[in-house]
């Protein structure tokens, strides 16, 4: 070689001794740091697809934490909801306690009043300071807000509800009415029985069965009182009705029923016209259609009566948004995951086929307490949950009344109120925060619980896609290391040797 000014081998040797240290540089890093992609020239499209799995999985961390922090607040509103629960069957014993007139002192009652009213406070009290970081959960601080009630609806609940916007319309439409077991006893007016025998009929309800003997003479507004005055043990009440007596269940839905046996028909079965198939005085049902007119077609006179004559009631069916809904009674309850509400109507609304409203039954305008309990913030990964106030106002429902009517000075009071009452009240109280309880016993082991499972695998799912993309493995790293340290150190001998070479041009000079 003659030429010096150009060393062209010590340029090669260069160019690859800068390569091979920057694989050498490449795989200290990745070694130090435990990641394969530390910048967007490492991997371009691993980097992408790494980065959207760690925002994921940040996601999915944070939907784990809010999935603890629901259950943590599910837990203390369910120790409030527990004291509460315990109040109210230390009040069921004291009003019973009461309602036993005949042996206990004005002295005692006025003792039991105090330790209700006491009783009545401490619910009110638990009512509004259990709270969650200064949320306060039992005092209807998470119930949802409605407005725009129609008058047909008496009680309602929403246990759970979502929607875009501001408000969500729950429209009600009744598909088939609510109704109560019903017949009709055609008398013709004043009984008339062979002479020194009585009319005796046996009368049933979903509550019990009592035998009522007539004697000839009674009048029917005397049956109507006899047969009222045991309405609380049958479930059976009367009215009068042109020439007969209409009996029917108290309570609506199909697990009500109205039966009437005729024990001794006491000569009472005379037909019109001398024709056996029209009974006239007889036993009736009514239409499938109008609960207020009466079904020729079924009469029984009293005579046939002895074998028993039942007639049941309806259960409301009705769609809810468009979804059909479970009825019981005059209560209507639809359960999905997007609307969980529970209404009840009163008598005329549950028995009028179509809308109740034309505007709906009421809006949801907020309210209740929302959980994100998912990796993506939208309607689907989203839970909301309604807790009702449970303060003595409101525990009860308006048919009855409500708990604060136990109160000293208050119609349903202990001292001379009316005890009977006062224990539906208690006994409906201890239903509805017992199905609160129940609810978020189910929300904390059904959405919580399940919730929580699925987002730690997910998260482990994640982690694991995450690692295969961005992680450095070690071994593999170790090796280039290991080459790149060779090549590094043969590369330099290299060009130390191209930079010796012009060396031997100068010998050329003697």
């Amino acid at each position: 070689m003659g030429r010096i000014n150009t060393n062209v081998q010590s340029m090669i040797a260069q160019r690859i001794l800068s390569q091979n240290n920057s694989s050498l540089t490449t795989s200290l890093e990745r070694l130090s740091t435990g990641v394969r992609v530390n910048r967007g020239k490492d991997d371009p499209a691993g980097l992408i697809v790494s980065e959207n799995l760690r925002a994921e999985q940040k996601a999915l961390n944070q939907a784990l934490a809010n999935s603890e922090r629901a259950d943590q607040v599910a837990n203390i509103a369910e120790g409030g909801l527990q004291e509460v629960s315990n109040l109210l069957i230390e009040l069921q014993s004291l009003v019973n306690s009461s309602a036993s007139s005949g042996a206990i002192s004005k002295e005692e009652k006025d003792a039991n009043q105090l330790q209700i009213d006491s009783i009545l406070q401490t619910v009110d009290r638990v009512a509004n300071n259990t709270n969650f970081q200064g949320l306060k959960l039992l005092n209807g601080n998470f119930d949802f807000k409605v407005s725009g009630i129609a008058a047909g609806v008496t009680d309602y609940r929403v246990n759970s509800a979502k929607f875009n916007g501001t408000s969500m319309n729950v429209d009600v439409q009744i598909t088939t009415s609510a109704q109560q077991g019903g017949l009709f006893l055609s008398t013709g007016g004043t009984l008339n029985t062979n002479s020194g025998q009585s009319l005796v009929l046996q009368i049933s309800g979903s509550q019990g069965t009592r035998e009522l003997s007539f004697s000839s003479g009674t009048t029917l507004q005397n049956v109507v009182n006899s047969v009222n005055s045991f309405k609380d043990i049958t479930g059976v009440e009367a009215t009068l009705s042109g020439t007969g007596v209409r009996l029917r269940s108290v309570e609506f839905g199909s697990s009500e029923f109205v039966s009437v046996k005729v024990i001794n028909a006491a000569g009472i079965n005379e037909t019109a016209n001398g024709d056996a198939a029209t009974p006239v005085r007889g036993i009736y049902k009514m239409t499938g259609t109008d609960f207020d007119v009466i079904d020729a077609a079924t009469g029984v006179d009293f005579v046939d009566g002895n074998r028993g004559v039942t007639d049941a009631g309806q259960d409301l069916r009705a769609t809810i948004n468009g979804v059909q809904a479970v009825g019981n009674g005059r209560t209507t309850r639809l359960t999905t995951d997007v609307l969980d509400v529970e209404l009840t109507l009163n008598a005329a609304s549950s028995q009028t086929l179509g809308p109740i409203n034309a505007g709906g039954a009421f809006t949801i305008t907020g309210g209740g307490a929302t959980f994100q309990l998912a990796s993506r913030v939208d309607i689907a990964g989203k839970v909301t949950l309604g807790i009702q106030d449970t303060s003595t106002r409101t525990l009860g429902k308006s048919s009855i009344g409500y708990l604060d009517s136990l109160a000293s000075g208050k119609v349903n009071n202990s001292v001379d109120g009316n005890s009977t009452d006062a224990q539906k009240i208690v006994s409906e109280a201890i239903k509805q925060v017992t199905s609160l309880r129940g609810r978020l016993g189910t929300f904390q082991k059904n959405t919580v619980g399940a919730t929580m499972r699925g987002l730690s695998i997910s998260v482990e799912n994640v982690a694991a896609a995450q690692s295969v993309i961005r992680d450095a493995d070690f071994a593999t790293e170790t090796a280039n290391l290991t080459r790149s340290q060779i090549l590094v150190q043969a590369t330099t001998n290299a060009l130390s040797l191209a930079n010796q070479s012009p060396q031997a041009a100068l010998s050329l000079l003697g």
